[in-house]
């Protein structure tokens, strides 16, 4: 089992360092092609529309082959098809390779997670956290590198492919180590591939919508913000993501310890709070090293909640890990992935800075979901 921790947690790594890498660069990419915020989100769109139609589709890919195999397969395809972003003829080429990204990402999490939560099982203890800290722990260095090719003056296309070069290697040792868990067809014959979520999981769900609805933003816009709001210099602004990540990071290694030490209900209040917190630090003071903090001080609170999310969708009494996960990733990653190029409408009609305020607001919403929910689950313990 720890050699499947192992290699399970390099792929949340892969993942990780290959989409920090082209996400800290947008700026380049942005003037590579010529767009403006809305353009630029409309082919963050395409990557959003790819992800949100693979998400259910992972369910029952899962549900037939095993997420062992659909992870290997969305894993490969992920790291092959990244590095050719900035070869694409024209606009339009690139959001229909954006599509085809997003895609393969939608199934690639769901498969991963599901992954996840079979070594949980058997461990029989909560390390949910932990596989999404080296998620993050990859994000941050993914972003740094990012920064040092930009430093180095570097273009795309070489930066992603050193990237793939050095991830295929892990990549190639940690799809051997994956759990297998193929099902009996047969007997999975009468079950439905997707099923809506229930109640209960339909609250947990939109808690993560607005979870990651900022999450994406802060991965998909901070690095522009931090230049073209606070006018930080090329090579510095990408430190706004790393620091992000950092925090996700090490917010994530404690995960485990907090949802032990405060139980999930308190501890999604408690990240709600910080998050709040950050972000509204960030458009109220317009400074590189309050920003920075600020989206550090977000990264913090945002870091917990997705892993209690997925741990209690994949645990869900009578669901396969991979269905309970789709379904509560078609609802949260739907804000994760459309929550940047809703950023880059609000910011080409007005500016980032008040886009970044309707960040601000969900977050409130999520701090008021989570203490409805804290509420709720000390009634039903009563």
């Amino acid at each position: 089992m720890i050699r499947s921790r192992v290699g399970v947690s390099l792929i949340f790594f892969i993942n990780g360092l290959t989409y920090a890498n082209w996400i800290s660069r947008l700026p380049r990419l942005q003037e590579q092609y010529d767009m403006d915020n809305g353009l630029l989100g409309i082919v963050l769109l395409a990557h959003a529309i790819g992800a949100l139609i693979a998400m259910p589709v992972a369910g029952w890919l899962i549900v037939k082959n095993g997420s062992r195999k659909v992870t290997r397969m969305s894993a490969i395809l992920f790291v092959l098809l990244t590095p050719f972003i900035p070869m694409m003829p024209n606009v339009y080429a690139l959001g229909f390779w954006y599509l085809l990204i997003g895609g393969t990402v939608g199934v690639m999490d769901v498969a991963m997670n599901a992954q996840a939560v079979l070594v949980e099982q058997g461990m029989n203890k909560p390390i949910m956290s932990s596989f999404h800290a080296v998620f993050s722990g990859g994000m941050m260095l993914g972003a740094g590198a990012g920064a040092l090719f930009t430093y180095w003056g570097i273009d795309l296309f070489p930066n992603l492919v050193s990237i793939g070069l050095i991830s295929m290697p892990l990549l190639v040792w940690s799809i051997l180590q994956l759990i297998p868990d193929d099902v009996d067809q047969t007997a999975e014959a009468e079950e439905p591939s997707f099923r809506l979520p229930d109640r209960s999981l339909l609250g947990v769900g939109l808690i993560a919508f607005c979870c990651m609805l900022g999450e994406g933003a802060m991965a998909d816009w901070s690095t522009n913000y931090l230049e073209n709001i606070a006018f930080a210099k090329e090579a510095i602004a990408p430190l706004g993501l790393a620091g992000f990540s950092t925090a996700m990071m090490i917010g994530r290694v404690f995960g485990d310890w907090a949802r032990q030490y405060f139980g999930d209900p308190l501890l999604l209040v408690i990240s709600s709070l910080i998050a709040l917190f950050g972000i509204g630090i960030t458009v109220a003071w317009i400074s590189i090293p309050v920003v920075i903090f600020g989206l550090f001080l977000v990264g913090l609170g945002l870091a917990t909640i997705v892993p209690v999310a997925y741990s209690v969708a994949g645990n869900t009494p009578g669901l396969a890990p991979g269905l309970g996960i789709s379904m509560v990733t078609t609802i949260g990653y739907s804000g994760f992935l459309f929550g940047p190029p809703i950023i880059g409408f609000i910011a080409d009609w007005q500016t980032l800075r008040i886009a970044f305020v309707f960040v601000l607001v969900l977050f409130g919403l999520m701090t008021l979901l989570s203490l409805r929910n804290r509420k709720k689950q000390a009634a039903l313990q009563s």
